[in-house]
């Protein structure tokens, strides 16, 4: 597995990584193990000031840290700022939020024999965070934010394109007082991430990916006895009702489909609109779409940014061929895109329900805008899917469209406005989209040892 930094808006291979040997695998669960032993003592507040200087630290360098997104994965700057950004917010949420949502919980029971009871939120030792290149930053630390408050620590094995991401996160703990091993980055090949997984030390795996690497790494896991949670793929529904404010509708669609040039799990990739509205809002959409510009994601403005990768086009372009090969049809919607770089041109791409592809995920700058008969059939459309991750629904009645929300099959469901992120929501998904929860609450206290206490006065056996 090469680890390599390869710029998509040039081509130019800036710096490349050598895998992890065994013998740097085996030290970096050692320190870990070492590490947990200490931190899972560290009182909350000692570790919430950790992550807070973590957080001041991007913030005192955002522009620094952005670009190296910009370099590694050819987001536009502006979006890698503002994920740098999102990525401190969430670093902040736990130091702020942390020590309540660790709180001692109890029980009223009412058995006679047990006078006090409740359970305690228990750090677990080591986890194992398997994370994707589209969002290097927020993706680690949506796991390690939390699960460093929680007292435990992170072993992270990043895609190989984002290598300095990984690093830089690293070292930007290390810079906030994280002890040595609490979270460190491995340019760990497949067969080692296995072993590492096998390992008794490490208690749980976390994974953003692909569904085939979720089902590879959901098995090791469970073979190994560990728990595991995944967020994996997605084809939100983005449904537009016939009294929607459409000119609204139009423009978030298009930052819904083409943020992060579209490489998003969440995004707006099923754009579903009633015939009412459908013509109206379809001529809208193109227009909106015909307006971004592609270029060097550097320049401030370029509003469409190149693929992750040329292998990333290669796939994009394989999976539409597919499609139209089955009866597809493309229309080219964007401005021209430059020659050079991980470009792809948007397109509209319209197909019939009984197209192998029509359940497909398609990362990238691949719009299907799908007229639905009515209300009806626009929810029946939507539900149509084997990925349930986030969703839309716009309309101006606000209560009717709580009410569509709740006919939806998955896991977020956003009322005017595509499946968005906040460091104080949760995130995930259900079906093949993947399970568990990540951010708030719920991503705490998913790997730790939710372990009860109850006490009796009572004299005397059973």
């Amino acid at each position: 597995m090469a680890y390599a930094t390869i710029n998509p808006y040039t081509g130019q291979t800036l710096r490349s990584f050598p895998d992890a040997t065994d013998a740097e695998v085996s030290q970096a669960l050692d320190q870990a193990q070492t590490a947990f032993e200490s931190w899972r003592y560290v009182a909350i507040p000692a570790r919430s000031a950790v992550l807070k200087k973590a957080a001041d630290v991007l913030r005192s360098r955002s522009t620094e840290f952005a670009k190296i997104l910009t370099l590694e994965m050819g987001k536009v700057l502006t979006e890698a700022e503002a994920e740098v950004e999102l990525s401190a917010q969430i670093l902040e949420y736990y130091a702020e939020n942390a020590e309540a949502l660790l709180a001692p919980e109890k029980l009223p029971s009412k058995h006679p024999s047990y006078t006090k009871c409740w359970v305690e939120h228990e750090a677990q030792g080591i986890l194992l965070a398997i994370e994707p290149w589209n969002f290097p930053y927020y993706q680690i630390v949506r796991i390690a934010a939390p699960q460093l408050a929680a007292g435990n620590v992170i072993v992270l094995k990043h895609a190989s394109n984002v290598p300095q991401s990984a690093a830089a996160f690293q070292a930007l703990f290390k810079e906030a007082g994280l002890p040595e091993g609490g979270f460190t980055s491995l340019y760990a090949n497949r067969s080692q991430t296995k072993a590492i997984i096998e390992d008794s030390r490490v208690q749980g795996v976390a994974l953003t990916g692909s569904e085939a690497a979720g089902a590879v790494v959901a098995s090791q896991a469970g073979n190994a006895l560990k728990k595991s949670t995944m967020e994996l793929g997605g084809a939100d529904a983005f449904v537009v009702l016939a009294d929607a404010d459409i000119e609204k509708a139009a423009k978030w669609a298009v930052i819904g489909r083409h943020w992060n040039a579209g490489q998003v799990c969440c995004s707006s990739k099923r754009i579903i609109v009633v015939a009412e509205v459908y013509d109206a809002f379809l001529e809208m959409y193109k227009a909106g779409v015909a307006k971004l510009r592609a270029g060097d994601p550097l320049d401030p403005s370029t509003s469409l940014a190149p693929l992750s990768s040329q292998a990333a086009v290669d796939d994009l372009k394989a999976q539409v061929a597919n499609a139209v090969s089955h009866g597809a049809i493309v229309e080219i919607i964007g401005a021209a895109v430059p020659e050079t770089g991980a470009f792809f041109q948007p397109i509209l791409l319209s197909m019939e329900e009984d197209n192998p592809a029509y359940s497909l995920e398609f990362f990238g700058p691949v719009s299907q805008v799908i007229r639905a008969k009515n209300e009806t059939d626009a929810v029946r459309i939507a539900n149509d899917s084997p990925f349930g991750l986030g969703g839309s629904v716009f309309t101006k009645d606000l209560k009717h469209g709580v009410e569509v929300a709740r006919k939806i099959s998955t896991g977020m469901v956003y009322i005017n406005h595509p499946t968005g992120v906040a460091a104080d929501l949760p995130f995930g998904g259900v079906r093949r989209s993947g399970y568990g929860r990540e951010l708030v609450g719920l991503g705490i206290k998913e790997f730790v040892n939710h372990k009860l206490i109850a006490i009796t006065d009572i004299d005397g056996a059973f």
